[in-house]
């Protein structure tokens, strides 16, 4: 016999699926009144069903998605997602038989997308799981494609990071942000101020190196008319600024000792006064701390409080070096080239040719994104031609892809083809964190497929 359901003209079959026709349409019925797009799977992972939100946001008439395998539809995959090196939500809510949630990045019609998966199993009367509900909702605080502004990335390690960001923001916990200079650490924290309810109030970012210890105190709580020579009226402080909204304190392990102790009882208390003031202030603030220092060592050598560390570190997130991210390189030299041609006065708008992109991806990157936005603002001044050229590159960035001989530590150059290639224990990392399709990879490398499945033999791969 075979058995169909109708949700809003799509024709379902269920006859791979345990679960009768009336409860699946009593399942359908409940995720259509659902604002978030959400689809029913079977245990084999096929799409059974997608609500109205689901067909308006992730649907097209040109790609159907119903009877077809979640991953090839979501990740253009061949296989499950924990195949494919993935958390796969599925694969852990049978292992838990609960719920699971992970982010992923998303195949839509608008090109890659950060998409949060909350997984849910739907049980029979003997306890077997017969389907799963999948409620999707689109991470708009970072872009997995070149953007104009804010976060950038879809490499594992980013998008760790920011399904940390995703988990932790809706919530009042402080936030500690951890990750070496340059790692783009105030705008995880403007994410996560956005991605809160207090998105409606200030963001006020504070550069605790920046400020001296006598500077500290009238800066952060304000101080009287009078309280000292050249008050000559009172100002707000940087915690009154963000009342109801994010303080962010950048480069919290220079903040002075002396002053630790009056930030302790701030968070502590919620309380502050101002510099020259008797009164007590309520502070109304939610708190996002970064540093690039060992903190956690700093406590022990007794140069940061212990009882302060604990307070700020409630979550902290690790930001990934860009090392650790080497396939963003490509979306991150887009974006960054984006920016500067939108910036007043604009730079010139070029691209950047193989070469060069490969040279970019052969770099370890010590600065990070600090250090890849000041290299491509000065190469873009020496690209008259519009392209980005190996040339145009300092000689200190992808070095070690020019070395010559057998055992230089970077990358040769085809003969004949002129492409720069990363080293095969480069290469071994980038194959470990791409999660997409070799053709993928060898775009995301700007090489051809032939090149790649060279160097991949190469590596017994």
């Amino acid at each position: 016999m075979h058995c169909q359901a109708v949700c809003h003209s799509t024709t379902i079959p269920l006859c791979a699926m345990p679960l009768s026709t009336t409860n699946l349409h009593a399942l359908l019925s409940f995720i259509e009144h659902e604002p978030q797009p959400m689809m029913v799977l079977d245990p084999g992972y096929h799409i059974l069903a997608a609500n109205t939100a689901y067909q308006r946001q992730f649907g097209t008439l040109d790609r159907p998605y119903v009877g077809h395998k979640c991953f090839r539809i979501s990740h253009h995959y061949d296989v499950p997602c924990d195949q494919a090196g993935e958390h796969c939500p599925m694969a852990k809510a049978l292992e838990s038989r609960g719920p699971d949630r992970v982010l992923h990045v998303h195949h839509t019609p608008r090109g890659p997308e950060h998409v949060d998966v909350e997984l849910r199993p739907i049980f029979d009367a003997e306890q077997r799981i017969v389907a799963y509900v999948e409620r999707l909702t689109t991470v708009r605080s970072a872009s997995a494609q070149p953007s104009a502004d804010g976060l950038v990335g879809r490499s594992p390690t980013f998008t760790a990071a920011l399904g940390a960001l995703q988990r932790v923001a809706p919530s009042m916990l402080p936030v500690l942000l951890l990750g070496e200079s340059g790692t783009g650490k105030e705008l995880f924290a403007r994410a996560v101020h956005e991605s809160s309810a207090r998105v409606r109030g200030p963001f006020v970012a504070v550069d605790c190196s920046g400020l001296t210890e006598t500077l500290f105190e009238s800066e952060l709580f304000g101080y009287e008319k009078g309280a000292f020579t050249g008050a000559h009226q009172r100002k707000k402080g940087l915690v009154e600024t963000a009342q109801g909204g994010t303080l962010f304190l950048d480069e919290m392990g220079d903040v002075p000792l002396a002053m630790q102790v009056k930030l302790l009882r701030l968070i502590e208390s919620g309380t502050f006064r101002r510099v020259g003031s008797p009164e007590t202030q309520q502070a109304d603030f939610r708190l996002v701390a970064a540093t690039h220092q060992p903190l956690q060592q700093m406590v022990a050598e007794r140069l940061f409080r212990q009882d302060l560390y604990y307070r700020i570190s409630a979550f902290p997130i690790h930001l990934p070096p860009l090392r650790e991210r080497l396939t963003d390189i490509p979306v991150l030299v887009d974006s960054i080239l984006r920016r500067g041609a939108a910036q007043s006065p604009p730079l010139p708008s070029v691209t950047v040719d193989p070469q060069a992109m490969a040279r970019l991806m052969a770099h370890d990157w010590p600065g990070n994104i600090r250090e890849l936005r000041n290299v491509l603002d000065r190469a873009r001044l020496f690209a008259d031609g519009g392209v980005v050229r190996a040339a145009h590159l300092p000689d200190s960035v992808g070095a070690e892809a020019r070395l010559p001989g057998p055992a230089r530590p970077g990358a040769a150059r085809q003969a004949g083809r002129g492409e720069s290639e990363p080293d095969l224990p480069r290469l071994e990392r980038l194959l470990a964190e791409f999660a997409g399709s070799r053709r993928a990879l060898a775009q995301h490398l700007g090489w051809s497929e032939r090149t790649l499945y060279r160097r991949l033999a190469q590596l017994n791969a």
